[in-house]
């Protein structure tokens, strides 16, 4: 009985992490002065000021992002551009 016990205790901290695998956070972000798309649960202190969430797909979370008043708008990266691309004209 104590082994069940012990296994049990052992695979839910396993499950509830691959629980969050996949999904999205629109986060606000006073440093940077925008909202960012995360994908862990955000701790709201600092510069953080709002979190919103979780989103199953990133498509959720940039139509999210982009109904939320307070988010100023972005233009999405073009699709072969990879982190730090510059905007292209």
């Amino acid at each position: 009985m104590k082994s069940w016990l012990i296994a049990g205790t052992m695979v839910l901290p396993v499950t509830t992490i691959s629980y969050a695998d996949g999904l999205y956070w629109v986060i606000g972000n006073h440093a940077t002065n925008n909202c960012e798309i995360v994908v862990s649960n955000p701790l709201i202190y600092g510069d953080i000021w709002f979190g919103d969430g979780p989103y199953k797909s990133l498509s959720d979370a940039k139509l999210a992002r982009s109904t939320i008043s307070v988010c100023p708008k972005q233009e999405d990266p073009p699709a072969d551009c990879k982190d730090g691309c510059e905007k292209r004209s």
